[in-house]
Protein backbone atom coordinates (compact mmCIF):
# COMPACT_ATOMS: atom_id res chain seq x y z
CA UNK A 1 0.00 0.00 0.00
CA UNK A 2 1.23 3.07 -0.97
CA UNK A 3 2.00 5.56 1.51
CA UNK A 4 -0.11 8.43 1.22
CA UNK A 5 1.92 11.16 3.71
CA UNK A 6 4.14 12.50 1.16
CA UNK A 7 1.26 13.46 -1.02
CA UNK A 8 -1.00 14.74 1.65
CA UNK A 9 2.66 17.00 3.24
CA UNK A 10 2.57 18.36 -0.57
CA UNK A 11 -0.70 19.27 -0.46
CA UNK A 12 -0.60 21.17 2.53
CA UNK A 13 2.83 22.64 1.57
CA UNK A 14 0.73 24.00 -1.33
CA UNK A 15 -2.57 25.38 0.34
CA UNK A 16 -0.56 27.30 2.86
CA UNK A 17 -1.80 30.61 1.97
CA UNK A 18 -5.95 29.55 2.14
CA UNK A 19 -4.88 27.99 5.30
CA UNK A 20 -3.79 31.30 6.31
CA UNK A 21 -6.52 32.87 5.15
CA UNK A 22 -9.27 30.73 7.05
CA UNK A 23 -7.42 30.90 10.28
CA UNK A 24 -7.81 34.84 9.79
CA UNK A 25 -11.45 34.23 9.32
CA UNK A 26 -11.64 33.03 12.81
CA UNK A 27 -9.47 35.72 14.12
CA UNK A 28 -11.75 38.28 13.10
CA UNK A 29 -14.31 37.30 15.13
CA UNK A 30 -14.04 38.88 18.93
CA UNK A 31 -15.25 35.73 20.73
CA UNK A 32 -14.52 36.86 23.67
CA UNK A 33 -15.81 34.66 26.58
CA UNK A 34 -15.66 37.29 29.49
CA UNK A 35 -17.61 40.13 28.24
CA UNK A 36 -21.22 39.73 27.76
CA UNK A 37 -20.82 41.89 25.19
CA UNK A 38 -19.42 39.47 22.97
CA UNK A 39 -21.50 36.24 23.62
CA UNK A 40 -23.05 36.78 20.17
CA UNK A 41 -19.54 36.73 18.15
CA UNK A 42 -19.36 33.18 20.27
CA UNK A 43 -22.30 32.23 18.99
CA UNK A 44 -20.97 33.33 15.40
CA UNK A 45 -17.49 31.58 16.38
CA UNK A 46 -19.28 28.60 16.95
CA UNK A 47 -21.22 28.80 14.25
CA UNK A 48 -18.52 29.13 11.87
CA UNK A 49 -16.78 26.46 13.34
CA UNK A 50 -19.48 23.86 12.82
CA UNK A 51 -19.70 25.14 8.98
CA UNK A 52 -16.20 24.92 8.52
CA UNK A 53 -16.34 20.96 10.19
CA UNK A 54 -19.63 20.26 7.97
CA UNK A 55 -17.34 21.41 4.70
CA UNK A 56 -14.96 18.95 6.02
CA UNK A 57 -17.14 15.96 6.03
CA UNK A 58 -18.00 15.69 10.01
CA UNK A 59 -21.27 15.36 11.44
CA UNK A 60 -21.14 18.67 13.18
CA UNK A 61 -23.53 20.64 15.41
CA UNK A 62 -23.37 23.23 17.96
CA UNK A 63 -24.67 22.11 21.34
CA UNK A 64 -26.45 24.76 23.70
CA UNK A 65 -25.06 24.98 27.31
CA UNK A 66 -25.63 28.05 30.17
CA UNK A 67 -22.90 29.57 28.88
CA UNK A 68 -21.68 29.64 25.78
CA UNK A 69 -22.02 26.78 22.96
CA UNK A 70 -20.01 23.59 22.57
CA UNK A 71 -18.75 22.59 19.10
CA UNK A 72 -19.48 18.50 18.64
CA UNK A 73 -18.31 16.38 15.46
CA UNK A 74 -17.87 13.29 14.43
CA UNK A 75 -16.15 11.96 11.48
CA UNK A 76 -14.04 8.96 9.91
CA UNK A 77 -13.90 5.24 10.62
CA UNK A 78 -12.25 2.25 12.07
CA UNK A 79 -11.09 0.93 15.33
CA UNK A 80 -8.93 3.68 16.33
CA UNK A 81 -10.73 6.72 17.72
CA UNK A 82 -9.52 9.78 19.34
CA UNK A 83 -11.30 12.92 20.75
CA UNK A 84 -9.60 16.24 19.64
CA UNK A 85 -9.69 19.39 21.92
CA UNK A 86 -9.46 22.89 21.19
CA UNK A 87 -11.06 26.38 22.56
CA UNK A 88 -12.46 29.20 20.22
CA UNK A 89 -13.06 31.68 23.00
CA UNK A 90 -10.13 34.18 23.56
CA UNK A 91 -9.05 36.79 26.25
CA UNK A 92 -10.11 40.43 26.35
CA UNK A 93 -7.45 42.74 24.51
CA UNK A 94 -7.32 45.33 27.13
CA UNK A 95 -4.85 47.41 27.24
CA UNK A 96 -5.92 48.16 23.69
CA UNK A 97 -3.24 50.85 23.36
CA UNK A 98 -0.68 48.32 23.33
CA UNK A 99 -1.83 47.08 20.53
CA UNK A 100 0.52 48.09 17.40
CA UNK A 101 -2.93 46.78 15.20
CA UNK A 102 -6.05 45.99 16.03
CA UNK A 103 -6.31 42.95 17.09
CA UNK A 104 -9.43 41.74 15.26
CA UNK A 105 -7.78 42.36 12.10
CA UNK A 106 -5.23 39.78 11.69
CA UNK A 107 -2.15 40.65 9.29
CA UNK A 108 1.30 38.71 8.69
CA UNK A 109 4.42 40.99 10.22
CA UNK A 110 7.70 40.15 9.53
CA UNK A 111 9.73 39.97 12.52
CA UNK A 112 13.78 39.21 12.85
CA UNK A 113 12.99 35.88 12.94
CA UNK A 114 10.26 35.49 10.50
CA UNK A 115 6.94 36.12 9.53
CA UNK A 116 3.80 35.61 12.44
CA UNK A 117 0.59 35.51 12.42
CA UNK A 118 -0.49 38.77 15.02
CA UNK A 119 -3.88 39.07 16.48
CA UNK A 120 -5.95 37.95 19.37
CA UNK A 121 -6.50 34.14 19.76
CA UNK A 122 -3.67 33.39 16.85
CA UNK A 123 -1.45 31.36 19.35
CA UNK A 124 -4.41 30.74 21.77
CA UNK A 125 -5.98 28.58 20.57
CA UNK A 126 -7.98 29.38 17.10
CA UNK A 127 -3.71 28.90 15.39
CA UNK A 128 -3.58 25.65 17.62
CA UNK A 129 -7.03 24.18 16.64
CA UNK A 130 -7.01 24.99 13.33
CA UNK A 131 -3.52 23.67 12.55
CA UNK A 132 -5.45 20.16 13.45
CA UNK A 133 -8.41 20.93 10.91
CA UNK A 134 -6.14 21.44 8.22
CA UNK A 135 -4.53 18.26 8.69
CA UNK A 136 -7.92 16.94 8.54
CA UNK A 137 -8.52 18.39 5.14
CA UNK A 138 -5.61 17.47 4.04
CA UNK A 139 -6.03 14.26 4.66
CA UNK A 140 -9.78 14.48 3.05
CA UNK A 141 -8.94 15.98 -0.16
CA UNK A 142 -5.72 13.70 -0.52
CA UNK A 143 -7.26 10.15 0.69
CA UNK A 144 -11.33 10.96 0.12
CA UNK A 145 -11.25 10.48 3.90
CA UNK A 146 -10.14 10.57 7.40
CA UNK A 147 -7.45 7.87 8.50
CA UNK A 148 -9.26 6.87 12.06
CA UNK A 149 -12.45 7.92 13.89
CA UNK A 150 -12.19 11.96 15.12
CA UNK A 151 -14.50 13.24 17.42
CA UNK A 152 -13.91 17.07 18.06
CA UNK A 153 -14.93 19.26 20.81
CA UNK A 154 -14.75 22.53 20.82
CA UNK A 155 -15.59 25.05 23.72
CA UNK A 156 -16.35 28.53 24.16
CA UNK A 157 -15.54 29.00 27.99
CA UNK A 158 -11.87 28.16 28.48
CA UNK A 159 -10.59 31.58 29.07
CA UNK A 160 -13.73 32.02 31.83
CA UNK A 161 -13.34 29.28 33.57
CA UNK A 162 -14.87 26.56 32.02
CA UNK A 163 -18.54 26.58 34.33
CA UNK A 164 -20.45 24.63 31.18
CA UNK A 165 -17.48 21.95 30.54
CA UNK A 166 -18.12 19.48 33.18
CA UNK A 167 -21.45 19.36 33.39
CA UNK A 168 -21.44 18.88 29.78
CA UNK A 169 -19.05 16.19 29.66
CA UNK A 170 -20.76 14.08 32.17
CA UNK A 171 -24.30 14.64 30.30
CA UNK A 172 -22.60 13.80 26.97
CA UNK A 173 -19.90 11.07 28.04
CA UNK A 174 -20.64 7.73 26.42
CA UNK A 175 -20.58 10.01 23.16
CA UNK A 176 -17.34 11.98 24.06
CA UNK A 177 -15.15 8.93 25.26
CA UNK A 178 -12.54 8.08 23.07
CA UNK A 179 -9.20 5.59 23.55
CA UNK A 180 -7.29 8.79 23.85
CA UNK A 181 -7.86 12.99 23.76
CA UNK A 182 -5.86 14.52 21.92
CA UNK A 183 -5.12 18.15 22.88
CA UNK A 184 -3.22 21.22 21.29
CA UNK A 185 -2.47 24.33 23.65
CA UNK A 186 0.96 24.14 24.55
CA UNK A 187 4.03 24.67 23.40
CA UNK A 188 7.39 23.29 21.84
CA UNK A 189 10.28 22.82 24.42
CA UNK A 190 12.23 25.49 21.85
CA UNK A 191 12.66 26.91 18.56
CA UNK A 192 13.26 23.52 17.35
CA UNK A 193 11.58 20.77 19.30
CA UNK A 194 8.77 19.90 19.87
CA UNK A 195 7.34 18.54 23.51
CA UNK A 196 4.90 16.00 24.58
CA UNK A 197 3.49 16.86 27.33
CA UNK A 198 3.45 14.21 30.17
CA UNK A 199 2.76 16.45 33.58
CA UNK A 200 0.68 19.32 34.36
CA UNK A 201 0.41 20.83 38.11
CA UNK A 202 -3.18 21.10 39.50
CA UNK A 203 -4.11 24.41 40.70
CA UNK A 204 -6.03 25.72 44.44
CA UNK A 205 -6.63 29.45 45.18
CA UNK A 206 -7.37 30.67 48.15
CA UNK A 207 -8.41 34.59 49.51
CA UNK A 208 -7.92 35.05 52.79
CA UNK A 209 -8.95 38.35 54.77
CA UNK A 210 -7.99 39.39 58.65
CA UNK A 211 -10.36 42.08 60.06
CA UNK A 212 -9.15 42.91 63.57
CA UNK A 213 -10.62 46.50 64.44
CA UNK A 214 -14.17 47.76 63.51
CA UNK A 215 -12.87 50.41 61.45
CA UNK A 216 -9.20 52.02 60.29
CA UNK A 217 -7.50 53.62 63.15
CA UNK A 218 -5.21 56.79 63.67
CA UNK A 219 -1.71 55.28 64.09
CA UNK A 220 -0.94 57.96 66.40
CA UNK A 221 -3.84 57.50 68.70
CA UNK A 222 -4.03 53.64 68.22
CA UNK A 223 -0.96 52.41 67.04
CA UNK A 224 1.29 50.32 70.06
CA UNK A 225 -1.86 48.81 71.52
CA UNK A 226 -4.04 48.01 69.37
CA UNK A 227 -3.66 44.71 66.91
CA UNK A 228 -2.48 45.60 63.29
CA UNK A 229 -4.68 43.07 60.78
CA UNK A 230 -1.45 43.90 57.79
CA UNK A 231 0.98 42.83 60.59
CA UNK A 232 -0.84 40.00 61.41
CA UNK A 233 -1.39 39.01 57.55
CA UNK A 234 2.72 39.35 56.66
CA UNK A 235 3.63 37.44 59.75
CA UNK A 236 1.16 34.30 58.50
CA UNK A 237 2.50 35.26 55.13
CA UNK A 238 6.09 34.99 56.08
CA UNK A 239 6.09 31.58 57.76
CA UNK A 240 4.67 30.28 54.40
CA UNK A 241 7.98 28.77 53.69
CA UNK A 242 10.80 27.55 55.24
CA UNK A 243 14.35 28.65 54.92
CA UNK A 244 14.91 25.71 52.52
CA UNK A 245 12.02 26.64 50.07
CA UNK A 246 9.49 24.26 51.29
CA UNK A 247 5.91 25.10 51.52
CA UNK A 248 5.35 24.73 56.11
CA UNK A 249 1.82 24.00 56.02
CA UNK A 250 1.38 20.06 57.22
CA UNK A 251 0.96 17.55 54.92
CA UNK A 252 1.47 19.59 52.56
CA UNK A 253 4.11 17.31 50.83
CA UNK A 254 1.40 14.34 50.92
CA UNK A 255 0.68 12.54 47.94
CA UNK A 256 4.20 14.31 46.17
CA UNK A 257 6.38 11.50 44.65
CA UNK A 258 9.62 11.76 42.66
CA UNK A 259 9.59 11.53 39.17
CA UNK A 260 11.23 8.18 37.41
CA UNK A 261 14.84 8.31 37.16
CA UNK A 262 14.68 7.85 33.53
CA UNK A 263 12.47 10.74 33.15
CA UNK A 264 14.27 12.67 34.94
CA UNK A 265 17.51 11.84 32.93
CA UNK A 266 15.04 12.76 30.27
CA UNK A 267 15.10 16.27 31.56
CA UNK A 268 18.47 16.55 32.54
CA UNK A 269 18.98 15.85 28.58
CA UNK A 270 17.09 19.20 27.36
CA UNK A 271 19.91 21.08 28.90
CA UNK A 272 18.36 23.71 30.37
CA UNK A 273 19.89 26.36 31.96
CA UNK A 274 17.86 27.80 35.35
CA UNK A 275 20.20 31.03 34.95
CA UNK A 276 19.38 31.73 31.63
CA UNK A 277 15.65 30.63 32.09
CA UNK A 278 15.90 33.61 35.32
CA UNK A 279 18.27 35.92 32.80
CA UNK A 280 15.66 36.65 30.35
CA UNK A 281 13.52 38.10 33.32
CA UNK A 282 16.59 40.11 35.03
CA UNK A 283 16.62 37.60 37.64
CA UNK A 284 20.00 35.86 38.54
CA UNK A 285 19.41 33.42 41.76
CA UNK A 286 17.18 30.46 42.03
CA UNK A 287 14.73 31.11 45.17
CA UNK A 288 13.13 27.74 44.83
CA UNK A 289 13.47 25.00 47.11
CA UNK A 290 16.93 24.08 48.14
CA UNK A 291 18.99 20.88 45.61
CA UNK A 292 16.30 20.92 43.28
CA UNK A 293 16.79 21.36 39.44
CA UNK A 294 15.07 24.49 37.70
CA UNK A 295 12.58 21.39 35.55
CA UNK A 296 12.33 19.41 38.69
CA UNK A 297 10.81 22.79 40.87
CA UNK A 298 8.48 23.54 37.25
CA UNK A 299 7.32 20.71 36.56
CA UNK A 300 7.57 17.92 39.40
CA UNK A 301 7.15 20.35 42.52
CA UNK A 302 4.58 21.97 44.58
CA UNK A 303 4.94 25.83 44.83
CA UNK A 304 2.70 27.60 47.38
CA UNK A 305 3.01 31.82 46.06
CA UNK A 306 1.66 35.16 47.12
CA UNK A 307 0.00 36.71 44.62
CA UNK A 308 -1.41 39.56 45.72
CA UNK A 309 -2.08 42.29 49.03
CA UNK A 310 -3.84 44.73 49.88
CA UNK A 311 -4.68 46.66 53.23
CA UNK A 312 -4.74 50.10 54.20
CA UNK A 313 -4.06 53.55 52.40
CA UNK A 314 -2.31 52.53 48.94
CA UNK A 315 -3.37 55.84 47.30
CA UNK A 316 -1.12 58.62 46.48
CA UNK A 317 0.37 60.59 49.26
CA UNK A 318 0.81 58.78 52.55
CA UNK A 319 -2.03 58.35 55.16
CA UNK A 320 -1.00 57.28 58.66
CA UNK A 321 -3.85 54.21 59.43
CA UNK A 322 -4.02 51.20 61.23
CA UNK A 323 -5.86 49.14 58.41
CA UNK A 324 -9.31 47.67 59.79
CA UNK A 325 -8.92 44.54 57.50
CA UNK A 326 -5.59 43.02 55.41
CA UNK A 327 -6.39 40.73 52.41
CA UNK A 328 -3.95 38.39 50.46
CA UNK A 329 -4.20 36.31 47.50
CA UNK A 330 -2.42 32.50 47.63
CA UNK A 331 -2.24 30.18 45.09
CA UNK A 332 -0.65 26.61 45.16
CA UNK A 333 0.47 24.46 42.12
CA UNK A 334 0.08 20.67 43.05
CA UNK A 335 1.75 17.86 41.68
CA UNK A 336 1.47 14.05 41.92
CA UNK A 337 -1.46 12.53 44.14
CA UNK A 338 -2.05 15.81 46.21
CA UNK A 339 -5.75 16.36 47.25
CA UNK A 340 -6.06 19.99 46.70
CA UNK A 341 -9.45 20.14 48.49
CA UNK A 342 -7.44 18.30 51.68
CA UNK A 343 -4.82 20.74 50.83
CA UNK A 344 -7.64 23.51 51.14
CA UNK A 345 -8.47 22.12 54.79
CA UNK A 346 -4.77 22.31 55.74
CA UNK A 347 -4.25 25.79 54.71
CA UNK A 348 -7.11 26.92 56.70
CA UNK A 349 -6.59 25.28 59.47
CA UNK A 350 -2.75 26.49 60.06
CA UNK A 351 -4.02 30.16 59.08
CA UNK A 352 -6.24 30.03 61.92
CA UNK A 353 -3.63 28.51 64.22
CA UNK A 354 -2.18 31.76 64.19
CA UNK A 355 -4.54 33.98 64.71
CA UNK A 356 -3.87 35.83 67.86
CA UNK A 357 -6.58 37.50 69.59
CA UNK A 358 -9.09 40.06 68.69
CA UNK A 359 -8.74 38.76 65.00
CA UNK A 360 -10.58 36.69 62.77
CA UNK A 361 -10.31 35.48 59.64
CA UNK A 362 -12.59 34.61 56.24
CA UNK A 363 -11.59 32.97 53.26
CA UNK A 364 -12.75 32.87 49.77
CA UNK A 365 -12.08 30.05 47.32
CA UNK A 366 -11.01 30.28 43.77
CA UNK A 367 -11.08 26.83 42.08
CA UNK A 368 -9.54 23.68 42.63
CA UNK A 369 -8.25 21.01 40.26
CA UNK A 370 -5.65 17.86 40.61
CA UNK A 371 -2.28 17.40 38.64
CA UNK A 372 -2.73 15.32 36.03
CA UNK A 373 -0.38 12.26 35.02
CA UNK A 374 -0.44 10.93 31.48
CA UNK A 375 0.23 7.30 31.03
CA UNK A 376 3.20 7.38 28.11
CA UNK A 377 2.95 3.51 27.66
CA UNK A 378 -0.21 3.76 25.40
CA UNK A 379 1.10 3.08 21.63
CA UNK A 380 -0.34 6.66 20.72
CA UNK A 381 2.07 8.31 22.61
CA UNK A 382 4.86 6.39 20.96
CA UNK A 383 3.38 7.22 17.40
CA UNK A 384 3.17 10.76 18.19
CA UNK A 385 6.71 11.22 19.62
CA UNK A 386 7.95 9.37 16.10
CA UNK A 387 5.79 11.76 13.78
CA UNK A 388 7.12 14.77 15.31
CA UNK A 389 10.52 13.96 15.17
CA UNK A 390 10.30 12.75 11.78
CA UNK A 391 8.67 16.60 10.73
CA UNK A 392 11.35 18.52 13.46
CA UNK A 393 14.31 16.60 12.56
CA UNK A 394 14.99 16.60 16.23
CA UNK A 395 13.88 13.82 19.29
CA UNK A 396 10.42 15.13 20.55
CA UNK A 397 10.77 15.57 24.59
CA UNK A 398 8.52 14.36 26.99
CA UNK A 399 7.97 17.36 28.96
CA UNK A 400 6.01 18.91 32.25
CA UNK A 401 3.94 22.03 32.44
CA UNK A 402 4.66 24.34 34.88
CA UNK A 403 1.09 25.65 34.36
CA UNK A 404 -2.48 24.34 34.41
CA UNK A 405 -4.82 22.74 32.09
CA UNK A 406 -8.08 21.78 33.88
CA UNK A 407 -9.41 19.75 30.69
CA UNK A 408 -6.83 16.88 30.91
CA UNK A 409 -7.82 16.20 34.67
CA UNK A 410 -11.46 16.73 33.59
CA UNK A 411 -10.95 13.74 30.92
CA UNK A 412 -9.32 11.67 33.18
CA UNK A 413 -12.13 12.18 36.03
CA UNK A 414 -15.10 12.47 34.15
CA UNK A 415 -14.56 10.09 30.96
CA UNK A 416 -11.92 7.95 31.89
CA UNK A 417 -9.68 8.94 29.20
CA UNK A 418 -6.16 9.79 29.09
CA UNK A 419 -4.89 12.97 27.29
CA UNK A 420 -2.16 13.48 25.12
CA UNK A 421 -1.15 17.54 24.92
CA UNK A 422 1.36 18.77 21.94
CA UNK A 423 1.16 21.78 20.08
CA UNK A 424 3.39 24.66 19.09
CA UNK A 425 3.28 27.90 20.40
CA UNK A 426 6.37 29.27 21.61
CA UNK A 427 7.33 31.55 24.54
CA UNK A 428 7.16 34.69 22.80
CA UNK A 429 3.59 34.22 21.38
CA UNK A 430 2.25 36.64 24.51
CA UNK A 431 -0.98 34.88 25.18
CA UNK A 432 -3.22 36.82 26.83
CA UNK A 433 -1.15 39.96 26.16
CA UNK A 434 -1.14 42.61 23.43
CA UNK A 435 0.65 41.86 20.02
CA UNK A 436 -0.58 38.32 20.63
CA UNK A 437 1.17 36.43 17.46
CA UNK A 438 1.56 32.45 15.92
CA UNK A 439 4.65 31.67 14.13
CA UNK A 440 4.20 31.32 10.53
CA UNK A 441 6.45 28.56 10.75
CA UNK A 442 4.32 26.99 13.28
CA UNK A 443 1.16 26.94 11.90
CA UNK A 444 2.77 25.60 8.85
CA UNK A 445 4.47 22.63 10.79
CA UNK A 446 1.90 22.19 13.00
CA UNK A 447 -0.59 21.31 10.65
CA UNK A 448 2.25 18.73 8.99
CA UNK A 449 2.84 17.31 12.28
CA UNK A 450 -0.83 16.60 12.71
CA UNK A 451 -1.21 14.98 9.24
CA UNK A 452 1.69 12.77 10.36
CA UNK A 453 0.31 12.15 13.98
CA UNK A 454 -3.01 11.15 12.19
CA UNK A 455 -1.17 8.87 9.95
CA UNK A 456 0.98 7.43 12.86
CA UNK A 457 -2.04 6.67 15.35
CA UNK A 458 -4.41 5.07 12.23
Amino acid sequence: MTDPIPAILDRIDADQSRAQDRLKELLRIPSISTDPEHDDDCETAADWLVAELTHLGFDASKRTTPGHPMVVAHGGAGDRHVLFYGHYDVQPVDPLSLWNRDPFDPAIDQTPRGPVIRGRGASDDKGQLMTFLEACRAWKDETGGLPCRITILFEGEEESGSPSLVPFLKANKEELTAELALICDSGLYDDRVPAIVTTLRGLLGEELTITGPDRDLHSGIYGGPAINPARVLTRILGNLHDDQGRVAIPGFYDGVGEPPSQVKQGWKDLGFSTEAFLGDIGLSHPAGEVGRTGLEQLWSRPTAEINGISAGYTGAGFKTVLPSAATAKVSFRLVGGQDPLRLREAFRDWVIAQMPPDCHVTFKDHGAAPASTMATDSPIFAATQLALTEEWGHQAAFVGAGGSIPIAGYFQQVLGMESLLTGFARDDDAIHSPNEKYDVQSFHKGIRSWARVLGRIA
